[in-house]
């Protein structure tokens, strides 16, 4: 990417949160609000961009209260500079900053190569929500699992497993919520359906990357990893130390897009894209992103509008009125 050092653009800021329609239950515990900042770049033309910062601390992005702190301490004119050279421990920051530059520089690629996850509600929601979701054109699904006693779990994924269509695929997302031994015997369940089970996302906690290796060579169900690898260093060292297993990349909160694209253009790496709950904003820089890389045609993950009410010229209230 071609950087003009010296260019200068008008920087605003505005914090946004929205309740979701349902909580989003997960190993991480019970999240109701999304909150993050929407940014606003204008060059010497008056052309102007939006940014997003979504940040999710207990997935190892910087906090909500550090991304505002660093938006709060920067001028109102900042230069590409300072765009390139966010430090790595607020990666939700250099997405947000790096996507509004890209946009303003009109580097939109067409997102036409994209096929999207539904994400179901944890637990017994999931035998009634999905339906609504195929009838919407959604052929893959995304399971919370490890948030409930394993025995209650698997009964609810054998009646899913047997509703869901044959040709429908499903992804088990525990986000580190199990151990060694429940891990096996989600391993052992899929490997014996040989269907319809895409992948199992984070069996383990992130500090047990050897064990999730060691599973991985030992079934045939596929593993991915998400909180292992949410920020690029983390992704980078994960494919250093052997991982080439699946990789959960969230742009959201990853870091730096052209620090991601160098590396993915670098590495052939099995992908996929998904959501952090952003707003419009970040859902298209995340998903123009996805369109350039993802070249396996995993469905991405961004199938999670259910858990939002759509609100009409949301961004121009927010901005008339704070």
């Amino acid at each position: 990417m071609q950087i003009q050092h010296k260019t200068a653009y008008q920087f605003s800021f505005r914090y946004h949160n929205q309740k979701f329609t349902q909580p989003v239950i997960t190993n991480h515990g019970i999240w109701e609000t999304r909150e993050s900042i929407i940014i606003c770049l204008m060059d010497i033309n008056h052309q102007i961009a939006w940014g997003e910062i979504a940040p999710i601390s207990w997935f190892g992005s910087e906090t909500i209260e550090q991304a505002l702190e660093f938006c709060q301490q920067l001028p109102g004119k900042i230069t590409d500079e300072i765009i390139f050279t966010i430090p790595d421990h607020l990666p939700s920051c250099q997405f947000g900053f790096e996507s509004g530059y890209e946009n303003l520089m009109h580097q939109n690629p067409t997102i036409t190569n994209l096929t999207y996850s539904g994400l179901l509600s944890a637990g017994e929601k999931a035998l009634n929500q999905w339906q609504t979701l195929w009838e919407q054109g959604y052929q893959t699904f995304k399971w919370k699992i490890g948030v409930d006693d394993i025995a209650k779990e698997l009964k609810i994924f054998n009646s899913l497993i047997h509703d869901l269509p044959n040709s429908a695929k499903l992804r088990l997302d525990a986000n580190g919520g199990l151990n060694y031994e429940t891990t096996k015997l989600w391993l052992q369940t899929c490997d014996q359906l040989q269907t319809k089970i895409e992948f199992i996302e984070q069996p383990l906690p992130i500090n047990q990357f050897h064990e999730i290796l060691k599973l991985s060579k030992s079934y045939s169900t596929k593993i991915a990893l998400d909180e292992s690898v949410a920020t690029l260093q983390q992704l980078k060292n994960c494919y250093q130390q052997g991982w080439r297993g699946i990789f959960v990349i969230k742009p959201g909160i990853v870091g730096s897009p052209s620090q991601l694209r160098k590396f993915c253009q670098q590495n052939q790496i099995d992908k996929v894209f998904s959501s952090v709950f952003e707003t419009e904003i970040g859902r298209q820089a995340s998903l123009k992103l996805a369109a350039e890389l993802s070249l396996n045609h995993r469905a991405v993950g961004f199938g999670v509008n259910h858990f939002f009410t759509q609100q009409q010229n949301w961004l121009q209230t927010l901005w008339n009125n704070l």
